[in-house]
């Protein structure tokens, strides 16, 4: 496969965790990125979940930070199928910027985004399960990258739920500790101190 047949998605949610990549698809190598003109809000994508997701909008002004995921032609399918609810569509090479002194692969980059943004609600808030997935993977990037995550989100005033004990999300990774994670998020999130503390069941 020529480097211009190559595909790339841009994952700036839970696909960013290199653990919930591996439970859709096979994918590869991997670059962290910031994606200009898009803005990354928590909405409701899909009410049957019952909890809200990160998507994004085009924005001309705005960013985003994700990572740029190589992927076979014959496995963005089951991205697709994963990501139902969500628009696919290109995205230039120059509306990229690396995080790292490398350059960016050749090829076409995809990213999956939504027309409007529909603002999470009591029946549909933000769960920790799902947060805790994303920062997990943030964090595979560095703490810089994981607070870029949080800054560039749009939406942590919106009712949010401490779910662990019963995760709503369906790919939650429950064995992840949680108190660096806390922290991360004590500064952004509605919740206090005592109800972050609460985690997974055994």
């Amino acid at each position: 496969m020529t480097a211009t047949n190559q595909h790339f998605i841009l994952a700036y949610g839970s696909l960013i965790s290199s653990e919930s990549r591996a439970k859709t698809g096979e994918t590869g190598q991997v670059w962290p990125v910031k994606l200009h003109g898009f803005e990354r809000h928590w909405a409701v994508v899909d009410p049957d979940m019952d909890m809200s997701t990160v998507a994004i909008q085009k924005s001309e002004n705005a960013a985003c930070n994700g990572i740029l995921v190589a992927v076979a032609e014959d496995q963005i399918a089951l991205f697709d199928e994963r990501e139902i609810g969500y628009q696919r569509s290109q995205v230039l090479p120059e509306q990229l910027t690396a995080y790292l002194d490398e350059p960016l692969p050749e090829g076409t980059y995809w990213v999956y985004h939504t027309e409007e943004i529909k603002h999470p609600e009591d029946a549909c808030p933000i769960v920790l399960s799902y947060v805790d997935v994303i920062l997990s993977g943030c964090l595979e990037h560095g703490d810089a990258f994981a607070l870029d995550f949080l800054a560039l989100t749009k939406g942590w005033q919106s009712p949010l739920i401490n779910d662990r004990p019963q995760p709503r999300y369906p790919r939650a990774q429950p064995e992840l500790p949680t108190e660096r994670l806390n922290r991360l998020l004590a500064p952004v999130c509605t919740l206090s101190n005592k109800e972050l503390a609460i985690t997974y069941d055994a």
